[in-house]
């Protein structure tokens, strides 16, 4: 099959800038080159990285690059804004794509897939008679999204990563048959305690110490600020340290914004008991992972399925986390706390984390389990998945 993929237009695959979805992308173009399915094309954003990447060198996925950075890209953005003006995304998404219909347009493909842009559809449903196919990363298809009827009936399948999105998938009609859940999955290979120790003293830790550690991108939603209350809360228990994994947006620490300084101020109180690494390749995360006694994912908003806690699960690590979005769909109650995002969540929040600050046993207990939970979302099992919901529409 003759499958052409429209990444985001916002960061390149290969994932050489981070981004979840570029990664997810990764492993399933991974699986197709090993196996050798599909010829599929990559329609993606230009960056220098990705000059020479050992990816390019597939003989059945190809990629196109379309540059959006530099001054005369950037006078092109602004001339199509001006001519181009009732787009469904923001102009630079929608140059990406009017850029990527034009090559579009020379090709024949049986199927077109959406990363995560099913308001692509809009214009694409004009430009080709192949099949489209979404795959939805987050909330972006249900009855709170505009025009979401005319999205939903140009869709020929819909793949979501978690039940949750499928649910507000099913807002739109509750009788839909055509989406289906793929779950996310990982690399386990490369999330593997036997590969990743590290000595804490690299970072300023001691072996003594209790190590939270919260992974992801630095935002309000994730609940970087109630763990650090937390933190404030547990100040007498002084070796408690947390170590936050991540920046405001991927790869760009000139993108920090007001929160990301708002954290830190409410942080320097505590400067020698949190430690924030900023943005991390996401090779080294699994380093820093393994310096961890407990991870903690206090996503305050409904999480549509973190690979974050994929992550962590696979290093062993018990979680505590909470019960939003796709997150109860990865975790077990062996191997995480589930809390709710009440008013009383901070407190439930420090209460759980000296509880397993307290008894080490249950930290055992709920590490072998995340281990085994782990099992089940590797990624040959997820790209295997997600080429079957393909075929299975097709």
């Amino acid at each position: 099959m003759k499958i052409a993929i429209l990444t985001s237009g916002i960061l390149p695959v290969p994932a050489v800038q981070g981004g979840a979805v570029e990664y997810l992308t990764d492993l399933y173009l991974e699986y197709n080159n090993r196996h050798r399915l599909h010829d599929i094309t990559v329609y993606s954003v230009w960056h220098p990285d990705v000059e020479n990447h050992p990816a390019l060198r597939s003989e059945v996925n190809h990629y196109v690059y379309i540059k959006t950075g530099g001054l005369w890209n950037k006078i092109k953005k602004k001339l199509f804004l001006f001519t181009h003006r009732k787009g469904y995304y923001h102009y630079t998404i929608e140059y990406f794509l009017n850029e990527a219909i034009r090559h579009l347009r020379q090709q024949q493909y049986d199927c077109i897939l959406l990363e995560n842009r099913p308001g692509y559809a809009m214009k694409l449903k004009a430009s080709t008679d192949a099949k489209l196919i979404y795959h939805l990363h987050n909330e972006k298809l249900s009855t709170d999204v505009p025009a979401y009827q005319e999205l939903y009936d140009a869709a020929d399948r819909i793949i979501t990563v978690s039940d949750y999105i499928k649910s507000c998938v099913k807002t739109i009609n509750p009788d839909d048959t055509k989406t289906i859940t793929v779950h996310n999955g990982i690399d386990l290979t490369e999330f593997s305690q036997d590969k990743n120790l590290k000595d804490r003293k690299t970072i300023g830790l001691h072996d003594d110490d209790f190590v939270l550690i919260f992974s992801g991108r630095v935002t309000r939603e994730k609940g970087v600020m109630e763990l650090i209350e937390v933190m404030n809360m547990l100040k007498d228990y002084t070796d408690i340290k947390l170590l936050v994994l991540g920046s405001s947006f991927y790869g760009n620490e000139n993108n920090e914004n007001s929160f990301a300084q708002e954290q830190k101020t409410k942080a320097a109180a505590l400067q020698d008991r949190i430690i924030f690494s900023g943005f991390v390749p996401h090779s080294e995360i699994p380093v820093f992972l393994s310096m961890a006694d407990v991870a903690v994912i206090p996503s305050v908003w409904d999480d549509p399925f973190p690979t974050t806690v994929l992550e962590v699960q696979a290093m062993g690590l018990p979680i505590i986390t909470t019960r939003r979005g796709g997150i109860p769909e990865e975790v077990t109650a062996d191997n995480a706390i589930l809390l709710e995002t009440d008013k009383h969540f901070v407190h439930h929040l420090a209460t759980t984390v000296l509880d397993l600050y307290q008894h080490p046993a249950k930290r055992e207990q709920m590490a072998a389990a995340s281990l085994k939970r782990s099992k089940m979302f590797d990624k040959e099992t997820y790209a295997r998945n997600f080429f079957a919901a393909i075929a299975d529409n097709t």
